[in-house]
């Protein structure tokens, strides 16, 4: 498992398929909400001047999408309600998974089962140009949420604040004065009603976060609730730079896009092909992350594919899974330097490495095929999945992909086991 990265839309439409067999092979994804909605409204922009339908060019990205590994993210609106509610939201790398139901195995030992998310089926039926009426109310819904915010409320509420964006020369600058008006102790009722505004939470659910709020003592929301004021940071520093000239209003996608920025605390390395998050993304990223950008990976997951390609038919035959275990090709390249910075060992692991026998290999699935029927049990939910014993996240994965065959061409599944696409 390669290291956990954001990826944006135009990322992926950049890569091909087979590209993107290496992406998903390599990296642990962060499918976020954003990802989801913006090609969902692909759905509304009609045929292209070159006669390809807007199902098509969904089809065609739905097609791109990982299903080895990752996750999809729940949304930053829902993680910070759940935050100024009093949950912690970890931030230091891993995924915030909805669902998963809570098991334990007759010797005691307690897990979680994901079942296919909602998401990845609903890519696996776009593959196949089947669209819900209800996904792209859905998704329309999500956008005029990002796109319709009300401008002069919000200009209103930031004066509040004594922001002053002219005094704003660069993206570091506008960050640290987001930050230091977030995180600073005054106004805080200010900060939460602007915090309000930017996530359209309805009067009913501002009451019970503003009486959970002053049980703890109206605490400074950095300290109160750390992920809704980060949440907040990214929306006050695009408002400044906005009015700083540093970041087009021409262009209406912006606010969906410096969006994708709620999501960085989610991640190891955020990779990109859009120029708003090579210029933004920086002030935000953490000591231990790396923003990519796009074209350099794409690539470099050419030369994979075409170092990959050279090996015998019955190598490939097995399977990526079990003769790509890691990077190759020129010493220290890009996929080598990320590994090494965000999967350190993994050199010494492949050297270690030790291929199962066929009854070791049919005795783990039988082991994970039990688990996975394990019933449910009534607990509290659990506050760290580090917690658990066990975990299964159940997805679906076909044999073959581009010209890769992701899963052994041998490989026998019986008709009653197998989803669609197996």
């Amino acid at each position: 498992m390669g290291p956990i990265a954001l990826f944006d839309k135009s990322f992926l439409q950049s890569l091909t398929v087979d590209e993107s067999v290496w992406f998903d092979h390599f990296f642990y994804a962060n499918v976020c909400p954003l990802f989801y909605v913006e090609t969902l409204a692909d759905l509304t922009k009609g045929t292209t001047s070159s006669g390809r339908t807007a199902e098509d060019t969904v089809r065609i990205i739905a097609d791109k999408t990982p299903v080895l590994g990752g996750a999809p993210c729940v949304h930053h609106r829902e993680l910070c309600i759940s935050n100024l509610m009093g949950r912690p939201v970890p931030m230091s790398g891993q995924i915030p998974r909805a669902g998963g139901r809570p098991v334990q195995s007759p010797d005691g030992k307690r897990g979680l089962i994901f079942d296919e998310s909602p998401e990845a089926r609903a890519f696996t039926r776009w593959q196949h140009q089947d669209f819900q009426e209800v996904e792209r109310r859905y998704a329309r819904g999500w956008r005029d949420m990002l796109t319709n915010l009300d401008l002069p409320a919000t200009a209103e509420r930031m004066r509040a604040l004594g922001i002053n964006s002219k005094e704003c020369r660069t993206v570091e600058q506008a960050h640290a004065i987001a930050t230091q008006l977030v995180h600073g102790r005054t106004q805080p009722f200010e900060q939460m009603a602007l915090l309000f505004s930017f996530l359209y939470i309805p009067p009913d659910l501002q009451r019970r976060i503003l009486q959970r709020w002053a049980i703890d003592q109206n605490r400074p929301l950095g300290e109160y609730a750390p992920y809704a004021a980060h949440v907040l940071v990214v929306e006050i520093f695009f408002q400044i730079a906005l009015a700083a000239n540093l970041v087009s209003d021409a262009r209406a996608s912006n606010r969906v896009d410096i969006s994708y920025l709620c999501y960085l605390p989610f991640c190891m390395v955020f990779i990109s092909s859009d120029k708003l998050h090579r210029k933004c993304s920086s002030p935000f990223l953490r000591q231990n992350q790396d923003f990519v950008w796009g074209p350099d990976l794409k690539a470099e997951f050419e030369r994979q594919n075409a170092e990959f390609s050279k090996l015998p038919k019955e190598v490939l035959e097995t399977g990526l899974m079990k003769f790509a275990r890691g990077p190759i090709g020129q010493e220290n390249n890009l996929l080598q330097a990320l590994w090494d910075r965000h999967t350190p060992g993994w050199r010494k692991r492949e050297e270690k490495s030790i291929p199962l026998t066929p009854e070791l290999e049919k005795m783990l699935v039988e082991k994970l095929k039990a688990f996975a029927k394990t019933p449910t049990v009534m607990e509290p939910e659990l506050e760290d999945e580090a917690d658990l014993d066990q975990m299964s996240i159940q997805r679906l994965v076909p044999k073959r992909k581009g010209n890769w065959w992701l899963l052994p061409k041998d490989l026998k599944v019986d008709d009653d086991e197998a989803p669609s696409g197996v």
